[in-house]
């Protein structure tokens, strides 16, 4: 794709960006001194960081590259995917952004696992962490294999190399830093990936022709379905809704952010502007993908490589690196992001429990250590699992049919008890994995069979214990 000496001008920008990276976490990591500046930045932080962690949290690497993919092979009914996460964005905002602030300053919570252990006790710390680190290794692991796709492609990079080297990296820099240092870099990755999408929408849409001239040339080659919002099956609209969106419901990442913020108001309008670059962010990236095939008229073999043909075509070379550095960026943000919210799992909800006397910097170290399991395990994951996407999509119906029925209703339905929300936690992501093991029978998504199974229980198991068991209510 490039020549020797692009190569190693694009190895040198690399190099240097993860150098500049890494110097910041070590610098950032000298104010680091306690548990929670470790894993909620101290709850302090304010407007503009928090606004530029939540886009460049939720935009990663392989929504970038699989959103443009999607839009470019199957076209507007992609924007679900899109529609599905300002739904679910919008009814936090309303009904849950108030609420889970509260509760994080009234009980210091780190993690959902310190909510679900409020409402229903501690035996509901371990299915919530398993949920979690189900989905947020396989996304870190995602992020792993980006890495080393954009290594390979640009420096002829062994993957498995490449892998490695986008695991040490990532390791360290987020090992040293924390929360702290991820939302300050985050501020910095959030600022590139967003004006360099958006800089990359404009030229592929300049240079791409009106609608009407896509959609006569779309015609023309029988796919005018595809710049059709409704040409897309229903079934797989509540695929979308169900998994993209109602895991925003439960997306750790988010809480964690609402607790660091320096206070509500923060923490609510940091997430309200977040919401329309982010999910602006998302749309544009499936557009791009649309006006690649039928406004530039690309003919792409590989539809995962869209992005790189796509900013080869059109792109002097000058803009092509910056814009590989805007997919760098994009990748971190949500690779340090999700570590931390996963190893932060493993701290506060295995091994806090279990430690008699712990102090701040004990945790502090051992939050250290968690972010090395959770490195490990999405290594693992991201070397010998190929198929990542599927474990992310698993994980995530996982996340829903185990904790969405047990914290929606936890927060709201005072009459849910604690025996109905551990039982639910376990039944439904078991019921989840199972399904997906299966290889989905009748072609249902898991999601469609583990979320109704734990929204039955959580209601039928509450109304047969609520008269003879004690709880605590949030």
């Amino acid at each position: 794709m490039f020549n020797g000496t692009e190569k190693l001008i694009l190895g040198v920008f690399v190099f240097i960006y993860f150098v500049f990276l890494f110097g910041l976490s070590l610098y950032i990591s000298r104010n680091v001194k306690t548990y929670e500046d470790y894993n909620v930045a101290g709850r302090n932080v304010g407007l503009f960081p928090l606004i530029l962690t939540f886009v460049g949290t939720a935009i990663g690497g392989s929504i970038l590259l699989g959103y443009i993919t999607n839009g470019y092979d199957l076209g507007m009914g992609q924007q679900w995917m899109n529609i599905g996460s300002l739904f679910a964005s919008i009814i936090i905002i309303i009904f849950l952004a108030s609420k889970i602030r509260k509760l994080g300053e009234e009980y210091d919570m780190v993690t959902i696992g310190d909510f679900t252990a409020l409402r229903f006790g501690q035996a509901a710390r371990l299915p919530t962490a398993i949920c979690m680190l189900v989905a947020y290794c396989s996304i870190t692991g995602m992020q792993f294999v980006a890495i080393a796709t954009i290594l390979k492609l640009t420096l002829d990079l062994n993957m498995t190399i490449g892998i490695l080297i986008g695991w040490l990296l990532l390791t360290l820099k987020t090992y040293f830093g924390g929360l702290e240092a991820v939302i300050i870099q985050d501020a910095i990755h959030g600022t590139i990936q967003t004006i360099g999408i958006l800089v990359l929408f404009i030229v592929v849409w300049k240079m791409s022709g009106n609608w009407g001239e896509m959609r006569d040339y779309a015609a023309s080659i029988g796919e005018a379905g595809n710049l059709d919002l409704f040409g897309i099956a229903p079934s797989e609209i509540f695929v979308f809704l169900l998994t993209i969106g109602a895991y925003q419901f439960i997306r750790q990442d988010v809480w964690q952010r609402f607790w660091a913020a320096k206070d509500f108001k923060t923490s609510r309008n940091g997430f309200m502007l977040s919401i329309v670059i982010s999910i602006g962010t998302g749309m544009i990236a499936v557009l791009i993908g649309i006006m690649a095939k039928y406004g530039l008229k690309l003919d792409i073999a590989n539809s995962a490589l869209a992005y790189y043909h796509i900013i080869g075509h059109i792109m002097p070379f000058p803009l092509v690196v910056l814009l590989l550095i805007v997919l760098l960026a994009t990748v971190i943000s949500t690779a340090d992001s999700f570590f931390i919210s996963a190893s932060s799992s493993i701290v506060n909800d295995i091994i806090k429990p279990r430690v008699k006397h712990n102090d701040s910097k004990k945790m502090l170290r051992y939050s250290k250590q968690s972010v090395l399991i959770v490195s490990v395990i999405a290594l693992l994951l991201a070397l010998y699992i190929p198929k990542l996407v599927t474990l992310w999509i698993l994980g995530t119906a996982m996340l829903v049919s185990g904790l969405l029925a047990p914290v929606l209703f936890g927060l709201y339905w005072k009459k849910t008890t604690a025996k109905a929300g551990v039982y639910t936690m376990w039944i439904g992501l078991s019921v989840s994995a199972i399904w997906q093991l299966l290889d989905q029978p009748f072609g249902l998504h898991p999601v469609f069979i583990g979320l109704p199974v734990s929204i039955v229980l959580i209601i039928v198991i509450s109304l047969f214990t609520s008269s003879s068991e004690k709880e605590s209510h949030a």
